[in-house]
C-alpha cells in the first residue's frame, strides 16, 4: 500500500473512528485503526465490539484531489499513537507506505515515522445489516433528542438495560425514554416515515449515543438510521456508525406518569434554574442534594436548602401561574438542574400529585418532552 493524502481529511476521519476505540479491550487488534486502500479511496475502521465506526475518504471530492493512490492495500495501526501523530504532522500532505511485515512509513515535510502495523486479516468483519427498516431524520433533531434524554440513564451496570435509551417508533412518532428509577426523561418527535417503519424495545447504550452525537455535523445533515435484529446502523455523510442493541426488556414506564395533578405551577425556567442552582451549593455539601419547594399563601414559592455545617439558604420566587392545593416537597436539586439545562422553553409547567408522588416537568412551548423526578421523604 502506498498513498499521498491530505492531512486534514485523514485527521477528521481518524477523529471520527477513534471514538470506537476502547482502552479496556483485551483483544490487541481492537486497539488499532484499520486502513483499507483501493482505487476509490481510503476506508478507516475502528471497533470495540459494542460499537464500530467506519469513515470513507474518496479519492477526490468537488474536483479536488484528496488521495493519490499508487498501490492499494491494508494495515491496522496502533490507534493511540496514530491518532496523536497525524494531528501533529508539519505538512498539509502525508505520504504513507506499508512494506513487508506491515512495517508502515509515514512522511510529512521533514518528519519520518516508522510504525509497526498489524495484520488486517485479524480485524473483525463489520456486521452485514439488512436495510429493511430505514428512517431518516435531521441531524440536529437527533442530537437534541439524545441531549434531552441521555442524562437520565442509569450509571449502574447491575441493570444494564437502564444504561441505555429506549426507542419506539409507531404512527410516525419517534420516542426516546431514559430512566435510572429515580428520574425519567422522554422526548417525542414526528418524523416523515413514508415506508411506515415500526419498532419497539430498541435500547441503545447512552454512552454510545453520546459518542454518536459528537459525530453528527453542525450543518443540518440528514442521518439515515437502519434498525436490524441486534444492531443499529447510523449513516452520516461518509461515516457509518454501528451500535449493538442492548439485550433485555425495558420496563414499562407509562404507568408511573400521572394524568392529573393536585398542584400546578408555571414558572420562568431561568429564574427557577438560578434559584435551585444557589440552593444546590449548600445541599451538595450535605452529600444529599436535597432542596425543598413550598407554595406560599400569596401564590409564590419558596426554595430552600440547608447544611448542618454551613447554614441555610431560602429564596422566594414569583410564579407565572399557580393552581391547586398548597404543597411542600423535597427533591434532588441535581436531577432538577439536569432537566433545566436541556429545556429550551422560557417557561415550565410543573405538576404535583402530592408530597411523595412524582414531580412532572414539561416545557410550555411544546408537548414533545416530559421529565419526571421522584421526591424525597424528609423528616422536617
Amino acid at each position: 500500500m502506498k498513498i499521498r493524502i491530505l492531512k486534514n481529511e485523514l485527521n477528521e476521519s481518524i477523529q471520527h473512528v477513534s471514538k470506537a476505540i476502547s482502552s479496556r479491550t483485551t483483544i490487541p487488534i481492537l486497539t488499532g485503526i484499520k486502513l483499507e486502500v483501493n482505487f476509490q479511496g481510503v476506508t478507516l475502521t475502528a471497533s470495540d465490539t459494542d460499537i464500530s465506526i467506519q469513515a470513507f475518504i474518496p479519492q477526490e471530492d468537488n474536483n479536488k484531489q484528496i488521495v493519490q493512490i499508487e498501490r492499494p492495500g491494508s494495515v491496522v495501526l496502533p490507534a493511540k499513537f496514530f491518532v496523536e501523530i497525524i494531528k501533529k504532522l508539519p505538512s498539509s500532505e502525508i505520504e504513507m507506505e506499508v512494506k513487508e511485515g506491515f512495517q508502515t512509513f509515514i512522511r510529512s515535510g521533514s518528519t519520518d515515522i516508522q510504525m509497526v502495523g498489524l495484520d488486517p486479516e485479524e480485524f473483525p468483519v463489520l456486521p452485514i445489516i439488512e436495510e429493511d427498516q430505514v428512517i431518516s431524520l435531521p441531524g440536529d433533531l437527533l442530537r437534541n433528542m439524545i441531549k434531552q434524554t441521555v442524562f437520565s440513564i442509569s450509571t449502574h451496570e447491575t441493570t444494564p438495560i437502564l444504561t441505555g435509551v429506549l426507542w419506539n417508533l409507531s404512527d410516525n412518532l419517534f420516542k426516546f425514554v431514559a430512566t435510572d428509577r429515580h428520574r425519567l426523561a422522554s422526548r417525542t418527535a414526528p418524523i416523515d416515515n413514508t415506508e411506515e417503519v415500526r419498532f419497539s424495545n430498541i435500547v441503545i447504550s447512552g454512552k454510545t449515543l453520546n459518542e454518536l452525537s459528537k459525530i453528527i455535523p453542525d450543518q443540518n445533515t440528514m442521518v439515515d438510521i437502519v434498525v436490524a435484529d441486534n444492531q443499529v446502523l447510523f449513516k452520516i455523510d461518509r461515516v457509518l456508525f454501528y451500535s449493538r442493541i442492548l439485550d433485555g426488556t425495558y420496563p414499562d414506564t407509562s404507568k408511573i406518569i400521572p394524568s392529573h395533578y393536585k398542584t400546578e405551577l408555571v414558572v420562568d425556567t431561568k429564574k427557577l434554574s438560578d434559584s435551585i442552582d444557589r440552593a444546590y451549593l449548600l445541599s451538595r455539601e450535605e452529600k444529599t442534594n436535597i432542596v425543598r419547594l413550598q407554595t406560599l399563601e400569596d401564590g409564590s414559592i419558596e426554595i430552600s436548602s440547608s447544611s448542618s455545617e454551613l447554614g441555610k439558604v431560602t429564596e422566594q420566587l414569583d410564579v407565572v401561574d399557580f393552581s391547586g392545593d398548597p404543597l411542600k416537597i423535597s427533591f434532588n436539586s441535581k436531577y432538577m438542574l439536569d432537566v433545566l439545562k436541556v429545556v429550551e422553553s422560557e417557561q415550565l409547567h410543573i405538576g404535583f400529585t402530592g408530597a411523595m408522588s412524582p414531580i412532572i416537568v414539561k416545557p410550555t412551548d411544546e408537548s414533545r418532552s416530559l421529565y419526571l423526578i421522584l421526591p424525597y421523604r424528609t423528616t422536617n
